[in-house]
């Protein structure tokens, strides 16, 4: 049996497609894998419900990352954001990104938003790769061992500012 990066290698089968009631179970089970206060099956489900942007990326049908993002009021909020750990570092977490970004864009958004813990230096290698930059600090927005932990907050222009025509 072909190995995680092997497979993704290897595979003509990688897609970005809208995630599906269906996926939860394998997004929850990633998310739980990541994260030592991940979010709920009910959160994801609501997600879907009230219509977010929900994606998952797949290698031969299976689910190995997914992305939720937010649009509205000229801002995308991309949620989360999530490899699996066998898949990290292989380029998956940018390509979806990237489809996330595109969509953002896409829809008319100025700008794109997220919150990411200090701690969590992969993702921040990835966010400022991709032309994020630091645009401020939320006090306690995590959940953590031993109390809270900060999130810095990233923003991306995606599109220059233009002034109305007079």
């Amino acid at each position: 049996m072909a190995t995680a990066p092997e497979l993704l290698k290897a595979s003509p089968e990688v897609v970005i497609r809208p995630m599906r009631a269906g996926d939860v179970a394998d997004v929850v089970a990633i998310e739980r894998a990541s994260y030592q206060f991940p979010w709920s099956e009910g959160i994801f489900r609501d997600c879907l419900r009230v219509g977010y942007v929900c994606r998952v990326l797949t290698v031969a049908r299976q689910v190995i990352a997914y992305g939720v993002m937010s649009i509205g009021a000229g801002e995308a909020h991309i949620l989360n954001l999530c490899v699996s750990e066998a898949y990290r570092c292989r380029g998956v977490g940018k390509r979806l990104l990237r489809s996330l970004i595109e969509r953002a864009t896409a829809a008319g958004m100025a700008e794109a938003f997220l919150e990411v813990r200090p701690s969590n230096t992969a993702a921040i290698r990835l966010y400022l790769s991709m032309g994020f930059g630091q645009a401020g600090t939320r006090r306690g927005y995590y959940q953590a061992l031993s109390g809270r932990e900060d999130a810095a907050v990233l923003k991306l222009a995606l599109r220059p500012f233009q002034a109305p025509s007079a």
